[in-house]
C-alpha cells in the first residue's frame, strides 16, 4: 500500500478560483529513515513538493493531497461508488456531469439536483412512465426515481414517507417539489396488488383530488412566492404537503402546513426585487371594469408597496402576468373557491395596496393623515371599517394603566410601522385563510380524506441554510430549522450505515460523527437564544441591546465556546457556529420582529368589520390556534367508535403542526375588556416557529425520509455555468460533505460478490476462476491475492465492504494485470509472426529458384522457335508483296472505268430532271389560274343570294313582330294548350281504367293458370301412374290412351293461357309507351307555356291557372307512372328470388324426359360480401328439386337486392308428397311465428351462434372459404332482414341490441393471446353486419323501406329511420370496441416480450456483450436466457397476420394493426435503450441491429415495407453506438447519420456509452461538444419518444363491403334448429 503515491498518480490541490485543481506525481524520492519526498505538478504547470513518511502514506495522515479517482469512476452517477470519496472528487464529479447537461447525481441516499437555469426535457409523461415501477439505481438519477422509491416503500412497508427538498434560494426547490407532486399524481398502483409495478395514469384518469393537489402550486406560488435577487420565483415560506393515500394506494386527499411566511416583503422589497406575485398579476390581469371598481392601475409604480424594487424589478423575463393571473383564477376555482369569493380576495389585496399609498406626514412631533386621502377612503371601504377610527389608531396609541387609559401621539416613523403592521397582519390572515380553504378542499366532503387515509407521502419544501453580509431574525429562524433537519439527516445516514453493517454481519466499530446537538441546545434550551428573546420581547421596555446583553451574560461561557461566540468588534451582533459555518447575526430588529404585534385598537377595529368575507378571513386565521388539522372534523363526544377511528388515523398520519402567524389573537375575540392582559399572553413568532418545527420533526421522525439537495451553480442565473466555490459552499451547507465524511469513516465502497468477481477475476490465475463456481469463494481468492492487509476490507453476507481508496488500488492492479497479459499476448504474437515470416521467406526463395530455372529453359525453346518462325515469315512476306502489287494495278483500272461511267450517267440524269421540272411548273400555274377564276365566280353568286335572302328575312321579321304584339295570339295558344291538357287528362284516365281492367283480367288469368296448373299436375301424376301400370302390366291400354289424351288437352289449354298472358303483357307495354309519349308532350307544352309567360304580362292570371292545372296533371302522371312501374315489377320480377310464374315458365321450357328435368339446369348461389364469388352446382333428378330451383331462376340477370325489400315470391310454396307436387300453406305466417319467438332466437343466436361457436382456426389446410367465416353475420343479417320485411321493427331492435351486447361481452371475456382469434373473427363479422346496415340506410334514403309482404305489420317510418341510425352507430362503436379489446390484449402480450427479446437477447454469435451482467458466471453457471426471444415476437406477428387474412379483413385494417404494433416495438425498445445504464455498447448495438433485421425481413416478406419506418429511431440509435466518437468530426458524422434523433437523445446515448476494457472512454471534451449542440428551450428537442401505452390509437373504419344478396348457409355442426328452419324457409 505504500505505492499509493507512485509516479503518475493523480491528486487534487486546493485553489481559490476553481476550488480544486488536478495534479500528478512526477517524482518519488525515498530516504533511508522512511522519509518520502513527493514532487507534484498541477494542471497549470506549478510544481509542489510534499515531505512525508511511508507510515503517513499508508495511514493516510499528514498533509497529503487528496487522491483523484480513475477515469472510469469520475462520471459515476452515484458518488458513493467513488473509490476516493473526498471533497474535490465530489465537486469534480458534479461539475463533470453538469458540463454534460446531467443535472442529477446520487450521493448515497441523497439526490443532488443542480439547477440548469434552462428548460430541460426530463419531465414529460414519457419520462414519468419510464421511471414508473423502476427501482432506484436502474435508471439515471432523477427526481422521479426518488418519488417512485418513496411511493414503492409506502406500499411495501405500509409506512409514511417524507421527501425533504432543501437548498438556497434559486436552487430549484419549488420546481422540484412541484415535479414530485406531479409524479405522485400521475402514477398509480396496478390492480394486481402490493408490490406490483406502478402504472402511469392518462390525462382522463386523474381524479378531482389529484387535480386539486396540483392546483395548490399556482395558488401558493402566487400568494407566497416573489422575485428576489437570487431567484425569479423564490418561495418566501416553508411548506409541508402531506399527500394522503387509502389502502389501495389511491390519492384521497392532502393537507398543507406552512412555516414562517416573510411578511416583511409586503411592505419592503430590496432593490431589483418584487413583492408577492399576486399583486402584479392582479394589476395586469384584472378586467377593465373590475380594475376601475378596485381603483387599480397596470402601472405598478403608482403603488408604494410595489415600486420599491426599482424599474428593473418588473416584469420578469419570460413571465406573462396576465396569463399567470388566469392560471391562478383557474386554480382557485379548482380547489373550490367561487368566483365571488375570488373577487372578495382580490378586493382585500387591492385594499392592501391602497393602505401602502396612505400618506403619513410629520407635524413637529406628531404624525398626521389627511382626512381626504383617497387611498385611506378606498382601503377602509374595501375592508369595511371606519376610516376615522383607522386614521385615529394609526397616528395614536393607547397606554392602559391600573386606573386610566392614556392616549398619546406617534411620530411619522411609528405611525408608518403601525400602518405596515396592519397590512402585514391582514395579508398573513388572508394567506392563512387560503391555506385553510385549500386544506378543506383537499380533505374532501366532511373530511372524508382523513377517514379514508391509510398512508401518506410528505413533501417538505424548506428554505436552505442562509448566510448574508447582514443576517437578521429571518436568517436565524431559517438556520435553526436547518440545524434540526441536519441533525435528523446525520442520524438517518448514520443509522442506515450501521444497519447495513449489522445486516451484513461484519465487524465494525462505532462511527463518530459531528453531532450538532450543542448548537441546537444553545438555540432552544430553557435559557437559550429563543427563550431569552421571548423573555425580552414580553417586557414593555425590552430592547435589542438588552437582549444582546442577556445573551452574552448567559451563553458566553466555556461550555458554549465552540457554539456561541461574541464578535471581537462591535456590540450589536452575536455569532453562532452552525454545522455549515459560523454566522453572525445583527440583533437590530430582533425584538420587534419576534413580537410581530398589531395594536389592540386596530385589532378590535378589524374584528368589527362590516365586510363579511373579511370577517370570515379573520375568523379562519384565529382558528389556527386550535390543535390538529382545522379542516378535519372533530368527532362527537358521544361517538366512541368515531373517536377510536380518528385516533387511529391520527397515529397513522401525524399532523406536522400549523405555523399560524396569527396565533394568540383568540383571546381578543371574546372580550375586549381584557385586551391589556391578552397582549402579555400572546406567543411570540419565535415560540410559534419553534413549536411548529418540533411538531414537524416529530412527523419526520416516524417516516422514512428521502433527501433532495438542490444546488445553485452560479449567482448570475446563467444556463450551464458552474461556479466551483459557490457550489462547494452549498455542498457543505446541505450536509453532503458531512455524509461523505461519515461514509469514509467506515467502509464507503461496497460490491456484491458477483459484481466484484466479474470485474476482478483476472487478478488470479485462470485455473482458479475457471473451476470455481462459488462467487464468494472466488472473491476470497481474489482478495487474498490482491490485498495483503485484512483491515482494508470486510466480507459480508452478500457484499464486500472496502475502505476508502481500495477500489482505486484494485483498479490499478487490474490495469497492471491487463497490461501484463497484453504484453504476453503481444510477445507470443510477435514470435509467431517472426517464425511465420521466416518460413514464408524460405518458401519464397525456393519458389524463386524454381521459377528462374524454368524461365531459362523457356528462353532456349523460345529462341529455337523464333528462328523457325523467321523463315516462315519471310516466305509469307514475299508472297504478300507480289500479290499486293497485282491487286493495286487491277483496282486502279476498275476505279478509272467507274469514274467515267458515273460522269456520263449524271449528265443524262440532270437533263431529264430539268425537263420534268418545267412540265410541273406549267401544270401548277395553269391550275392556279383556273381555281382563282372559279372562286371569284362563286363569291359573286353567294353575295347575290345573301342580298335576296336578307331582304326576304326583313319582311318576315316585320310580320312576326306585328303578330307577337297581338295578345289574342297568346290567348289562342293558351286555349289550345288547355284543350290539349284536357284531352291528355281524359286519355290518362281512360288508360288508367284500362290498366285496372287489364290488371283484373291478369288476376283472373293467373287464377285460371293456377287451376290449369293443378289439373296439369293431376294429369301428370295420373300419366306417371299409368306409365307405371303399363310397365307392370296392370293397366289396360285403353285406359292409358284415355289418360294420355286428357294430358295433351291440358297441355294445349295451358299453352293457350300462356299466349293470353303474353298478349296482356304486350298490351301493358303499349300503355306504358303511351304514357311515356304523353309525358314528353306535356314537358314540351310546359316549356312553351314558360316561354309565353315571359312575353305576355297581360295574361298572367290565365298562365297561373294553366300552371296550376299542369301541376295537377303532373301529379296524376307521376301516380300513373308509379302505378305502371309497380304493375311492371309485379309482372316482371328481377330480384334474385323472382316470382313464380316466370320461373315456372323457365321450367316448362326445359326438356323433360320421363317426368324428370334434365341435369343441365344450373343453380346460381350468391354471397353478399365484397369478395363475392359464384358457384354453380348441378341439381338432382326430380320434379321437387326443379320447383326449388324455379323459385330462384328468373328471365333476366340477377341484381343486388335491398335488405328492406320483399325478396320472396308471393306464390304458394310446394312440397313433395307421395311423388306428386301438392299445394301447401303460405310460409309467411310460419316465418312471423319464428321471428316473434324471442326465446328460441336468443338461444340459437346468442348461445349457439355467438357464445358456443367453434371459431375456425387460422392456418388450417385448406383454409376456410368466405361463407364458413362470415356465416354468423349472414344469419344475423338474414333474421334482421326478415323482421324488417314483415314490419317487426321493435322486435328487430331488441334482437340487434342483444346480439351486439352478447358479441361485445363474449369478445371481452378473453385475455392475453387468446383474445386474438375471437377478436379478429368477430371484428370481421361485425363489419359484415355493418355493411348490411349501410345498404339498408342507403335504401332508406331513397325511400325504400320495410314491408313488401301481404302479411307485413303496420309500423312507423320514423321508428325505422331511428332504428337504422342507432344500429349503425352502435355497430360502429362495437367494431371499435372489439378492435380496441383485441389491440389492448395483443399490446399487453407484446409489451412483455419487447425488452427481453429485442434489447436483452443476444442471438448473434461472436458478439456477446457483458454490460455488467456477470458474463463470467453466466458462462460458469449456465444462467438462463431472457424470458422471450425474437422468435416469440415473430410468432405473435404471424398469428395476428394469419388471423387477419383467414378472417378476410381489409388491407387497411391489417396496416393499422401492424403499424401500431411495430410502433409499440420501436418506441418501447428505443426508450428502454435510452434510459438503460451499461447497455449502450457497440456489441449490444450489433445484437439489437440483428434483431431489427429479422423484423424488417418479416415485414418485407409480408408486403409491409412501411412498417420499418416505426423502427427507424432504434436503428439510428444502434448506428450511433457503433460509430466512432473520438473527434468533433465524428460527432458531425453522427448527426448526419442519426438525423431522426434529437440532440438530447444523442447526448444521452453518448453519456451512457458503456466503454469496454480495450476501448478508450469518450473524453469529457467530446461530451461537452455534444452537450453544446442542445438548443435551449427547444420544444421539439425531447429525450424520449411519446410512450406507447395500453391505449389503442384511432381506428380508421374500413369502407362498407358490397352486399349483393343474403346467404343462408348454416354449418351442419351448428345446433340451431330455429335459425336452420328460418333459413330453409327463406331459401
Amino acid at each position: 500500500m505504500s505505492d499509493i503515491y507512485a509516479r503518475g498518480t493523480r491528486v487534487w490541490f486546493p485553489d481559490r478560483e476553481d476550488g480544486w485543481v488536478s495534479g500528478e506525481v512526477t517524482a518519488v524520492t525515498k530516504g533511508d529513515d522512511g522519509k518520502v519526498k513527493l514532487t507534484f505538478v498541477d494542471e497549470r504547470g506549478k510544481e509542489q513538493v510534499v515531505d512525508t513518511t511511508e507510515s503517513n502514506i499508508r495511514d493516510g495522515k499528514g498533509d497529503l493531497p487528496p487522491l483523484r479517482n480513475p477515469p472510469l469512476l469520475e462520471s459515476a452517477d452515484d458518488m458513493a461508488t467513488l473509490s476516493h470519496l473526498n471533497e474535490p472528487s465530489v465537486l469534480h464529479t458534479i461539475r463533470n456531469r453538469y458540463s454534460q447537461h446531467i443535472i442529477y447525481t446520487y450521493s448515497g441516499i441523497v439526490l443532488i439536483a443542480v439547477n440548469p437555469f434552462q428548460r430541460v426535457t426530463l419531465y414529460g409523461p414519457e419520462i414519468i412512465q419510464a421511471y414508473s415501477g423502476r427501482r432506484k439505481g436502474e435508471l439515471e438519477p432523477h427526481l422521479f426515481a426518488i418519488a417512485e422509491e418513496a411511493y414503492t416503500r409506502m406500499r411495501q412497508d405500509n409506512m409514511g414517507q417524507t421527501i425533504i427538498v432543501s437548498g438556497e434560494s434559486g436552487a430549484g426547490k419549488t420546481e422540484s417539489a412541484k415535479l414530485i407532486m406531479r409524479y405522485l399524481a400521475s402514477v398509480n398502483a396496478d390492480a394486481s396488488g402490493i408490490g406490483s409495478k406502478t402504472r402511469v395514469k392518462g390525462a382522463d384518469e386523474t381524479s378531482e383530488v389529484e387535480r386539486q393537489i396540483l392546483a395548490t402550486n399556482p395558488i401558493l406560488e402566487a400568494f407566497g412566492n416573489a422575485k428576489t435577487s437570487r431567484n425569479d420565483n423564490s418561495s418566501r415560506f416553508g411548506k409541508y404537503i402531506q399527500i394522503l393515500f387509502d389502502g389501495k394506494q389511491q390519492i384521497v386527499g392532502a393537507r398543507i402546513r406552512t412555516y414562517l411566511l416573510e411578511r416583511t416583503r409586503l411592505v419592503y422589497q430590496p432593490d431589483t426585487e418584487r413583492n408577492y406575485h399576486i399583486f402584479y398579476q392582479l394589476c395586469a390581469g384584472v378586467p377593465i371594469k373590475e380594475r376601475k371598481d378596485l381603483a387599480l392601475d397596470p402601472d405598478v409604480t403608482k403603488f408604494a408597496y410595489l415600486n420599491q424594487g426599482g424599474p428593473s424589478s418588473t416584469p420578469i423575463p419570460g413571465v406573462d402576468d396576465v396569463e399567470e393571473f388566469r392560471e391562478t383564477q383557474q386554480a382557485l376555482s379548482t380547489v373550490g373557491i367561487s368566483i365571488d369569493r375570488q373577487w372578495a380576495v382580490f378586493k382585500i389585496l387591492a385594499a392592501l395596496l391602497h393602505i401602502g399609498n396612505i400618506k403619513i406626514t410629520q407635524s413637529r412631533t406628531d404624525a398626521m393623515i389627511d382626512d381626504n386621502d383617497p387611498a385611506l377612503a378606498l382601503a377602509t371601504r374595501f375592508l369595511g371599517i371606519s376610516p376615522v377610527e383607522f386614521k385615529r389608531w394609526t397616528v395614536k396609541k393607547q397606554l392602559t394603566t391600573r386606573n386610566e387609559k392614556i392616549v398619546t401621539s406617534l411620530n411619522g416613523a411609528q405611525a408608518t410601522v403601525v400602518r405596515d403592521s396592519v397590512a402585514k397582519f391582514i395579508y398573513a390572515c388572508l394567506f392563512e385563510w387560503l391555506v385553510s380553504i385549500v386544506n378543506e378542499s383537499l380533505a374532501g366532503e366532511d373530511g372524508e380524506a382523513a377517514n379514508k387515509a391509510e398512508n401518506f407521502i410528505g413533501v417538505l419544501d424548506i428554505y436552505g441554510f442562509e448566510h448574508f453580509k447582514k443576517n437578521s431574525f429571518e436568517q436565524f429562524c431559517i438556520n435553526y430549522a436547518n440545524e434540526k433537519l441536519q441533525q435528523e439527516f446525520n442520524a438517518h445516514v448514520f443509522k442506515l450505515e450501521q444497519e447495513e453493517y449489522v445486516r451484513e454481519q461484519i465487524s465494525w466499530t462505532f462511527i463518530d460523527f459531528a453531532d450538532n446537538q450543542p448548537c441546537i441546545d444553545v438555540i432552544e434550551n430553557r435559557l437559550g437564544i429563543l427563550s431569552l428573546l421571548d423573555e425580552e420581547s414580553r417586557l414593555p421596555a425590552g430592547t435589542d441591546a438588552s437582549f444582546l446583553t442577556k445573551l452574552v451574560g448567559q451563553l458566553d461561557k466555556p461550555d458554549n465556546k465552540n457554539v456561541f461566540k461574541k464578535p471581537r468588534f462591535g456590540n450589536t451582533a452575536f455569532t453562532v457556529a452552525h454545522y455549515a459555518l459560523d454566522v453572525t447575526y445583527e440583533v437590530d430588529g430582533f425584538i420587534e420582529k419576534n413580537r410581530d404585534t398589531v395594536p389592540d385598537e386596530q385589532l378590535m377595529l378589524l374584528a368589527n368589520t362590516q365586510n363579511y368575507f373579511f370577517k370570515e378571513v379573520l375568523e379562519a386565521a384565529l382558528a389556527g390556534t386550535k390543535p390538529g388539522d382545522a379542516s378535519t372534523p372533530t368527532p362527537s363526544a358521544g361517538s366512541d367508535t368515531e373517536s377510536v377511528v380518528s385516533n387511529r388515523r391520527q397515529s397513522l398520519i401525524p399532523d406536522p403542526g400549523r405555523a399560524s402567524l396569527t396565533t394568540g389573537l383568540g383571546t381578543n375575540s371574546g372580550a375586549s375588556g381584557k385586551g391589556g392582559r391578552a397582549v402579555a399572553r400572546k406567543p411570540t413568532l419565535g415560540s410559534i416557529f419553534k413549536a411548529s418545527l418540533i411538531s414537524l420533526m416529530d412527523t419526520i421522525g416516524v417516516t422514512n425520509v428521502h433527501y433532495i439537495r438542490c444546488i445553485k451553480p452560479n449567482e448570475a442565473k446563467r444556463a450551464w455555468e458552474f461556479t466551483p466555490q459557490q457550489v462547494l459552499g452549498q455542498l457543505r451547507a446541505c450536509g453532503v460533505l458531512e455524509t461523505i465524511r461519515i461514509s469514509c469513516a467506515g467502509y464507503p465502497s461496497r460490491w456484491t460478490y458477483e459484481e466484484f468477481a466479474e470485474r476482478y477475476y483476472m487478478l488470479v490465475i485462470a485455473a482458479i476462476w475457471s473451476k470455481q463456481t462459488d462467487p464468494k469463494a472466488l472473491c476470497n481468492e481474489i482478495l487474498g491475492a490482491a490485498i495483503k492487509e485484512d483491515d482494508k476490507y470486510q466480507a459480508g453476507l452478500t457484499k464486500i465492504f472496502f475502505r476508502a481508496g481500495m477500489l482505486a488500488y484494485l483498479e490499478a492492479q487490474r490495469t497492471d494485470k491487463l497490461n501484463y497479459l497484453v504484453t504476453i499476448i503481444q510477445k507470443n504474437m510477435r514470435r509467431r509472426m517472426a517464425v511465420k515470416k521466416y518460413r514464408e521467406l524460405r518458401s519464397a526463395a525456393i519458389r524463386i529458384q524454381t521459377w528462374w530455372r524454368t524461365i531459362l529453359a523457356r528462353r532456349l525453346v523460345y529462341r529455337m522457335r523464333q528462328e523457325a518462325a523467321a523463315v516462315k515469315f519471310q516466305k509469307a512476306i514475299r508472297r504478300y508483296q507480289q500479290r499486293k502489287q497485282y491487286m493495286d494495278i487491277r483496282e486502279s483500272v476498275i476505279r478509272f472505268q467507274s469514274l467515267f461511267r458515273g460522269q456520263k450517267a449524271r449528265r443524262e440524269y440532270k437533263k431529264t430532271r430539268l425537263q420534268t421540272a418545267a412540265v410541273l411548273l406549267q401544270r401548277l400555274y395553269r391550275g392556279f389560274i383556273a381555281r382563282r377564276n372559279y372562286k371569284s365566280d362563286v363569291k359573286k353568286v353567294i353575295y347575290l343570294q345573301s342580298c335576296v335572302r336578307r331582304r326576304n328575312a326583313r319582311k318576315e321579321l316585320k310580320a312576326l313582330r306585328a303578330e307577337a304584339r297581338s295578345a289574342s295570339r297568346f290567348k289562342e295558344i293558351s286555349y289550345r294548350l288547355e284543350n290539349k291538357v284536357v284531352e291528355l287528362t281524359q286519355t290518362i284516365q281512360k288508360r288508367v281504367a284500362e290498366n285496372k281492367e287489364m290488371q283484373a283480367k291478369n288476376e283472373e288469368l293467373q287464377a285460371l293458370l293456377r287451376s290449369w296448373q293443378s289439373r296439369h299436375e293431376e294429369a301428370d301424376g295420373r300419366a306417371r301412374q299409368l306409365q307405371t301400370d303399363i310397365q307392370s302390366a296392370h293397366v289396360p291400354k285403353s285406359k292409358f290412351d284415355e289418360l294420355l289424351a286428357t294430358k295433351r288437352e291440358v297441355d294445349k289449354r295451358l299453352d293457350t293461357a300462356h299466349q293470353k298472358v303474353a298478349e296482356q303483357e304486350e298490351l301493358v307495354q303499349q300503355l306504358t309507351d303511351d304514357l311515356s309519349r304523353h309525358t314528353a308532350l306535356l314537358e314540351e307544352r310546359q316549356k312553351l307555356l314558360d316561354g309565353a309567360a315571359t312575353k305576355g304580362t297581360e295574361d298572367g292570371a290565365t298562365i297561373m291557372s294553366l300552371r296550376t292545372e299542369l301541376s295537377g296533371l303532373k301529379d296524376q302522371l307521376n301516380r300513373a307512372n308509379a302505378l305502371a312501374s309497380l304493375t311492371k315489377s309485379a309482372r316482371e320480377p328481377t330480384s334474385p328470388t323472382d316470382r313464380f310464374p316466370p320461373a315456372y315458365k323457365a321450367i316448362e321450357q326445359s326438356p323433360v324426359i320421363n317426368g324428370a328435368v334434365m341435369n343441365g339446369v344450373k343453380r346460381h348461389n350468391r354471397t353478399h360480401s365484397a369478395a363475392a364469388y359464384y358457384n354453380t352446382e348441378k341439381s338432382e333428378n326430380g320434379y321437387d328439386d326443379v320447383l326449388q330451383f324455379g323459385r330462384r331462376l328468373g328471365p333476366g340477370a340477377p341484381r343486388a337486392v335491398s335488405v328492406a325489400l320483399n325478396a320472396q315470391d308471393a306464390m304458394p310454396r310446394f312440397k313433395p308428397m307421395n311423388g306428386l307436387g301438392d299445394i301447401y300453406d303460405d310460409p309467411a305466417e310460419e316465418k312471423i311465428r319464428l321471428l316473434e319467438d324471442g326465446t328460441a332466437l336468443d338461444e340459437d343466436i346468442l348461445n349457439s351462434l355467438i357464445r358456443g361457436l367453434k371459431i375456425p382456426q387460422p392456418g388450417t389446410t385448406p383454409p376456410p372459404n368466405l361463407k364458413e367465416i362470415l356465416f354468423p353475420a349472414h344469419l344475423i343479417s338474414l333474421v334482421t332482414n326478415e323482421m324488417w320485411r314483415f314490419g317487426l321493427i321493435a322486435e328487430s331492435e331488441r334482437f340487434l341490441a342483444n346480439v351486439m351486447q352478447t358479441i361485445q361481452s363474449h369478445v371481452m371475456s378473453f385475455s392475453g393471446e387468446d383474445a386474438i382469434v375471437p377478436g379478429l373473427f368477430w371484428l370481421s363479422n361485425v363489419h359484415e353486419i355493418l355493411s348490411f346496415i349501410c345498404v339498408a340506410e342507403s335504401d332508406m334514403q331513397q325511400g325504400i323501406g320495410p314491408g313488401g309482404d301481404p302479411a307485413c305489420r303496420e309500423f312507423e317510418w320514423q321508428d325505422y329511420e331511428r332504428l337504422v341510425s342507432v344500429v349503425k352507430n352502435d355497430l360502429d362503436s362495437l367494431e371499435f370496441n372489439i378492435y380496441h379489446t383485441f389491440m389492448v390484449e395483443t399490446k399487453k402480450r407484446l409489451s412483455k416480450m419487447i425488452i427481453p427479446a429485442l434489447i436483452e437477447s443476444q442471438a448473434l454469435p461472436g458478439f456477446t456483450a457483458t454490460d455488467g451482467n456477470n458474463r463470467l458466471f453466466n458462462r460458469l453457471l449456465h444462467s438462463s436466457q431472457p424470458a422471450f426471444n425474437m422468435d416469440d415476437i415473430l410468432n405473435l406477428f404471424n398469428k395476428v397476420f394469419r388471423s387477419l387474412k383467414t378472417f378476410y379483413m381489409e388491407e387497411i385494417v391489417i396496416g393499422q394493426v401492424f403499424t401500431e404494433l411495430l410502433r409499440l416495438v420501436g418506441v418501447t425498445s428505443f426508450n428502454d435503450l435510452l434510459m438503460r445504464r451499461n447497455f449502450s455498447s457497440w456489441k449490444r448495438a450489433m445484437q439489437i441491429q440483428y434483431n431489427i433485421t429479422r423484423i424488417e425481413e418479416w415485414c418485407k416478406s409480408h408486403d409491409m415495407p412501411e412498417g420499418n419506418l416505426q423502427l427507424e429511431h432504434l436503428m439510428q440509435a444502434t448506428k450511433l453506438l457503433q460509430l466512432k466518437k473520438a473527434t468533433s468530426q465524428d460527432i458531425e458524422i453522427i448527426y448526419d447519420v442519426c438525423w431522426m434523433l434529437t440532440p438530447t437523445q444523442i447526448q444521452r446515448m453518448c453519456t451512457n456509452y458503456f466503454v469496454a476494457d480495450y476501448e478508450n472512454p469518450i473524453s469529457p471534451e467530446i461530451l461537452r461538444v455534444v452537450a453544446s449542440r442542445i438548443v435551449p428551450n427547444d420544444r421539439n428537442d425531447h429525450l424520449l419518444l411519446t410512450p406507447e401505452t395500453e391505449d389503442v390509437g384511432p381506428y380508421e373504419l374500413p369502407l362498407a363491403r358490397e352486399v349483393t344478396g343474403l346467404e343462408t348457409y348454416v354449418p351442419a355442426y351448428l345446433n340451431t334448429p330455429h335459425i336452420r328452419r328460418l333459413a330453409a324457409l327463406v331459401s
